[in-house]
């Protein structure tokens, strides 16, 4: 730095998000009084700052690059939380009226690259100053020696660190990262720079910078203004939209991904909020939200989790107590050593889930303005904590919020997700979703809005451009998803195209896999008010496709494909009695074709026998007959387990109360020889498996009660030698063993 402005500015290096640095910061800006603040932050964003005042932190500026639809979504956040020494900066500037401006290269700079050709540092600038202080852990070294800066009970005035830390980067730069910087992190400082420049030409008497401390020295010792030009000539900038958006604390949070995040963002809002004695303070609400769950903490157990801290730092070399000591007093005296007791405090406290406000007036594209309209309207204001609500669709409310859930889905925001019921499986007149805002959604706004100005229309053309690339499948699921959405235009469109793809597809799977979604929508749309022909239209068309060319495809099916086709076979018949008219009556007349036809699976052809009984649409004789003849001993065992397996489908019932079919499997049973019983035992097994434990204890009464079979083969039955295998076969099926 020249002499002439070394008095001018000054450098503050900080750790993003510490709270000792915010704190060190405050009080240096406020010692020294500058004219104009520069901090570290994308410098096309100079627009928002005059914001600062209104917003409520934890907030972030996001930098949108604004393309064409279908083109890569980019974008980048810098989020702030009153823990952070740029937002005190920022808000010191504000309040004293301060020239305030953002140093960093501009986003329309770092969004024209992909995020791979930016670069990065070569190694991490605290691991070596961590390293030579004796820690193995970089944060823990910067926790004693910056971030518990002013917790002194004494009430002195700290030393300012920041002399400190630019000597102390000077040299871990000049031992990790010698010669030149990676190019993006040099063309970063060099803009630096060059703000720094423009400021000290508009006059100012001093300047201070705030920024990581990585980037102290570059600032320090600045090279000629020609250098930095040449490196910032030429760079390749696209087009961007900024604007502030709401954040929240776990976001911040190190294991959200977030490269600079911080492990307990509740700890360090604690440190910073917290008037004197953090520690004790910590403590007293870890109490607290122990006794609101109904634990007897006393404040002796305060006292004790307090003076534990103390003794633990001593012990460790600390010069106060930090997260971790205060982590061990709250398991082992608060929580008495009940580990799930202390993990619920720590998630809770650690975390402290807050999330930021943003006022009216800062700038937003009009899709943004449009979804808070209509989440006011349906009172569903976002929430960073995770909640459920449970949709009544018969409702006027209940099916204006379901119609925004989904057209947001549509548009890859996942505010919400629905959520099984286990009371209402086959209902349709509930929804359940899990509602939760993660702040990166404001992002997928944003990206959405190339669709549209609104969140109907952007989810109308949206869906439009997903139908153009979708193939039958997809096209059948998306006119679903249309129908719940309530986008009456599209959902035509959708099933315009679904039409003429079902006209000319040749693969019944596809077909079998495309019909179940189009019934459930035509389902929906009974409930929902809308009109659901042009879909039963469609539907009764791939019933029709899926009947004519069932035949061949449920034919020579490998084990795991059988199983596949029962599946399929399960979906189709559901949705074609759904459906209901000729197409029901159609898929009956299918059944009946193919339990009668050759080459058949057993797994399918059981399944199919089943779902034919259960309508009362094949006699018990017939049923037996068949049955019998699948199991005669002339066929393959292998098949013929297969066949009782597809029938029986994972419920015993049948063999409980039907004595006839109960003897009819049991005799087979008792007629095969060891080699075949071996080979079938794997099968029958997984299937009497699948029965609920009352099932196979009716199973096995009923065998119980019934005759002995003769022996195969004429032999006789040795029953002093068969006593121990039936004691551990009634154990097996009842749970009881011999009695």
């Amino acid at each position: 730095m020249n002499t002439t402005d070394s008095g001018r500015v000054r450098v503050l290096g900080v750790r993003h998000h510490g709270p000792g640095s915010a704190r060190a910061v405050r009080a240096e800006l406020e010692e020294f009084a500058p004219g104009a603040v520069l901090v570290e932050g994308p410098a096309d964003a100079d627009p928002l700052l005059s914001f600062v005042g209104g917003l409520e932190p934890p907030v972030a500026l996001l930098a949108h690059a604004t393309g064409a639809r279908g083109g890569p979504a980019r974008s980048a956040f810098w989020p702030f939380a009153s823990f952070s020494p740029e937002w005190q900066a920022l808000l010191y500037a504000h309040e004293n009226g301060c020239d305030v401006r953002f140093c960093d290269l501009p986003a329309a700079v770092s969004l024209a690259s992909p995020r791979g050709a930016r670069g990065g540092r070569p190694s991490d600038p605290l691991a070596g100053l961590a390293a030579a202080a004796g820690y193995d852990d970089p944060e823990r070294w910067w926790d004693d020696a910056v971030e518990h800066r002013g917790r002194e009970r004494s009430g002195g005035a700290a030393a300012s660190p920041f002399a400190a830390i630019a000597e102390a980067m000077a040299e871990v730069r000049a031992r990790t990262a010698p010669g030149a910087p990676p190019r993006h992190e040099a063309r970063r400082e060099a803009h630096m720079r060059r703000v720094l420049r423009s400021a000290l030409r508009a006059g100012h008497a001093r300047i201070a910078v705030v920024c990581g401390a990585w980037h102290v020295p570059a600032l320090l010792e600045r090279p000629k203004a020609a250098e930095d030009a040449a490196l910032l000539r030429g760079l390749p900038r696209t087009g961007v939209r900024t604007t502030w958006i709401p954040w929240s604390h776990g976001r911040l949070g190190a294991a959200s991904g977030y490269g600079a995040g911080v492990r307990a963002p509740g700890w360090y809002h604690h440190l910073f909020t917290a008037p004197d004695r953090p520690v004790e303070r910590w403590l007293s609400e870890a109490a607290r939200l122990l006794r609101a769950e109904g634990e007897q903490v006393s404040p002796a157990h305060v006292i004790e989790g307090v003076r534990l801290c103390e003794a633990l730092a001593s012990l460790r070399g600390r010069p106060l107590p930090g997260l971790e000591e205060a982590a061990e007093a709250v398991a082992s005296v608060l929580c008495e050593g009940a580990a799930a007791k202390a993990e619920r405090v720590r998630s809770g406290m650690e975390t402290a889930e807050r999330m930021g406000g943003v006022p009216p007036s800062v700038p937003k594209v009009p899709l943004q303005r449009d979804l808070e309209a209509q989440q006011r309207r349906v009172r569903l204001p976002p929430r960073a904590e995770p909640r459920e609500v449970d949709l009544d669709l018969r409702e006027d409310t209940g099916r204006a919020r379901s119609a925004l859930l989904h057209r947001l889905r549509m548009l890859d925001v996942e505010w919400g997700v629905p959520v099984a019921d286990p009371v209402r499986v086959l209902g349709s007149f509930h929804e359940r979703w899990s509602l939760a805002w993660r702040p990166e959604m404001e992002a997928a706004v944003v990206e959405a809005s190339v669709w549209g100005e609104d969140v109907a229309s952007a989810a109308d053309a949206r869906t439009r451009e997903r139908a153009r690339h979708a193939d039958l499948t997809e096209l059948t699921s998306l006119a679903e998803r249309c129908l719940k959405a309530g986008l009456g235009d599209a959902l035509e469109s959708v099933l315009g195209r679904a039409s003429a793809r079902a006209a000319h597809a040749s693969d019944t799977a596809v077909l079998m896999e495309s019909l179940p979604p189009l019934t459930r929508a035509a389902r929906y749309g009974d409930v929902r008010g809308t009109g659901s022909g042009s879909l039963r239209q469609v539907a009764a068309l791939l019933v029709d496709r899926v009947c004519a060319g069932i035949g061949p495809a449920v034919s020579g099916l490998s084990e795991e494909a059988a199983e596949g086709m029962c599946a399929s076979l399960e979906a189709v018949h559901r949705a074609a009695v759904l459906l209901g008219g000729a197409s029901e009556q159609a898929w009956w007349e299918t059944l009946q074709r193919i339990s009668a036809r050759a080459g058949v699976p057993g797994l399918v052809a059981g399944r199919v026998h089943r779902l034919l009984r259960d309508a009362d649409r094949l006699s018990d004789a017939r049923l037996r007959r068949r049955l019998d003849r699948a199991v005669s001993r002339g066929s393959d065992p292998q098949r013929a387990a297969a066949w009782i397996a597809g029938f029986l489908g994972g419920e015993g019932l049948l063999l409980v109360h039907d004595e006839g079919l109960l003897n009819l499997v049991d005799d087979w049973l008792c007629g095969l020889d060891g080699a075949s019983f071996v080979a079938v035992l794997p099968l029958l097994r997984r299937t009497f498996g699948g029965f609920a434990a009352g099932e196979r204890r009716g199973i096995a009464r009923r065998v119980a009660e019934a005759p002995v079979s003769e022996a195969p083969n004429g032999s006789e039955t040795d029953m002093e030698r068969a006593a121990a295998a039936m004691a551990t076969v009634t154990l097996l099926l009842t749970g009881e063993g011999s009695r």
